[in-house]
């Protein structure tokens, strides 16, 4: 995977006097994170060749995420597959922010890309490869929880939680989609707690099989 890097390039051949270019025929598959960290550190885990995956970091908040994801594939022609994942910090003293966080994803939609969110913060798709959780906390006890049950401790951006949690991954896709199905609403920002993430894990998955 790279970081950072646009995959759209192209190989220059030369056949007689003509210069032809050639792009990669990998299907391009594009994940632009709100996290400089967490996020991009698990989702390079994954190991896929049949498709050329992209990771783009810290791209911002919410509504940031999207323009980036946007700027991209205007850019480089667009991806075969575009990823916005970003998550809710109901910390924040905003009172406009449910309403900016609903704004991304369905701005997101609406130009046909895919949204994992996250209600309140990543850390909650870790905690549920261990466990059903349906208790809206903040995201400081979503740490507190983890250092008791990932091996070793976890820490934040702790860099090798995928190969941690690979092996249970089946269990988290089943308590986040039952999680979705039990508070899934039309205002996300409301759906404490709830995550998308399993969608996006499981578009990866089918790809490397």
């Amino acid at each position: 995977m790279s970081t950072n890097k646009a995959w759209f390039k192209t190989r220059s051949k030369l056949y007689g006097k003509r210069l032809y270019e050639v792009r990669d025929e990998k299907p391009r598959f594009l994940i632009v994170c709100e996290g400089a960290k967490t996020e991009p550190l698990y989702f390079e885990g994954f190991r896929i060749s049949s498709v050329k995956v992209e990771i783009f970091k810290g791209a911002g908040m919410h509504m940031s995420v999207v323009e980036r994801a946007k700027q991209l594939n205007d850019e480089y022609a667009p991806y075969d597959y575009t990823w916005c994942v970003f998550d809710k910090d109901k910390n924040l003293k905003d009172p406009e922010h449910d309403a900016k966080f609903n704004a991304a994803i369905f701005s997101a939609l609406a130009q046909g890309f895919k949204v994992a969110y996250s209600v309140d913060a990543f850390e909650l798709w870790y905690l549920l490869h261990f466990q059903f959780f349906d208790t809206a906390i903040s995201r400081s006890d979503y740490v507190k929880k983890l250092k008791s049950l990932v091996p070793g401790g976890y820490t934040k951006n702790r860099i090798d939680m995928y190969e941690i949690l690979e092996p249970m991954m089946d269990v988290a896709i089943k308590n986040a989609k039952k999680l979705y199905a039990k508070n899934h609403i039309e205002n996300p920002a409301k759906a404490d707690p709830s995550t998308t993430i399993y969608q996006l894990v499981e578009e990866l998955r089918k790809l490397a099989k």
